[in-house]
């Protein structure tokens, strides 16, 4: 009786230590992720926050002085931000879907051990990570030699290709048996239908990780407009948007010289409501991939 008293008293008592732990990780993970939450809801609050309260009394959790003005100067002409958004889908699409077949193609070339030159061909590619020809002989060879002047191209060709999504992709691969591949081989499979049929279906993982790098890549981009496209009309939303708030300081600037009072202008809250327009689609198109994009994430920490 007293061995099994004893036994009902370890049981109970850790049955009380699991709950407590549970209780203490749930109060954990609830706290970091308030904090992860609190830039978003500060954001929201200051972009519909007037102008001069974030001026002189900084951000809130609530707005104070609640006002749609940011984004009406966001979305004055909403066609150009309609058109905005139609280039960044497009090129985010192009991009990503494009990328994520060559970045897997590649990557599925180097882990052959069959390969006789994929040590060499790895090192190029590598080697690219050290030492790059620089913003200047860049720009130059996109538009003297390749003349992708103010064309979409010049927006998709620049974030094509990554070497790390590489040296990632190439360990999702690594994982998937030999023994696959060598089985198709004797059936008659060749090396295209191999990737095609066998290897992609077994990269769900792989393929929503390095395909949602690659999409906030694109959908983030602004700089390569700047650089390489003039028309207005191919501009992305996040070059778009940044034109804007260009526009917006420099009227801000000129008119506080000229004695102006610039204290309602949006400014700051133009900044926050603009990332809200250009994050909303992907904080929306996230949790698709989340479950994916874990697993991915935490490929090869653990060895088994």
């Amino acid at each position: 009786m007293l061995f099994f008293k004893r036994i009902k008293e370890i049981t109970i008592r850790k049955s009380a230590s699991t709950i407590v732990f549970y209780v203490l990780s749930y109060l954990l993970i609830t706290i970091i992720a308030f904090m992860c939450l609190l830039p978003f809801i500060l954001l929201i609050s200051g972009s519909f926050t007037e102008e001069k309260i974030i001026r002189y009394s900084g951000y809130s959790l609530l707005p104070k002085g609640f006002t749609l003005d940011a984004y009406k100067l966001a979305f004055r002409y909403p066609e150009r931000v309609v058109r905005g958004y139609l280039n960044s889908i497009f090129i985010t699409s192009i991009g990503t879907f494009t990328g994520l077949f060559l970045i897997t193609m590649t990557a599925y070339v180097l882990s052959r051990k069959s390969f006789k030159y994929r040590n060499i061909i790895a090192f190029f590619f590598f080697f690219t990570t050290l030492f790059n020809g620089g913003m200047v002989s860049t720009y130059i060879f996109y538009i003297r030699y390749l003349h992708l002047k103010d064309s979409y191209l010049s927006m998709i060709l620049p974030g094509l290709f990554n070497i790390f999504y590489l040296l990632i992709m190439r360990s999702f691969i690594n994982t998937i048996p030999d023994a696959l591949v060598e089985s198709a081989k004797l059936d008659g499979a060749g090396e295209f239908t191999i990737f095609v049929r066998i290897i992609i279906p077994l990269l769900p993982s792989g393929l929503a990780t390095i395909g949602l790098f690659l999409a906030l890549g694109y959908w983030n981009d602004w700089y390569n407009a700047m650089l390489y496209v003039n028309t207005p009309a191919k501009f992305p939303l996040q070059y778009m948007l940044y034109d804007t708030l260009m526009r917006a300081q420099a009227f801000a600037q000129i008119a506080s010289r000229v004695g102006m009072r610039v204290e309602n202008l949006p400014t700051y809250s133009l900044k926050l409501a603009m990332a809200v327009v250009t994050t909303g689609p992907i904080i929306l198109v996230y949790p698709f991939v989340q479950k994916y994009f874990i697993k991915g994430i935490t490929i090869g920490s653990v060895k088994g």
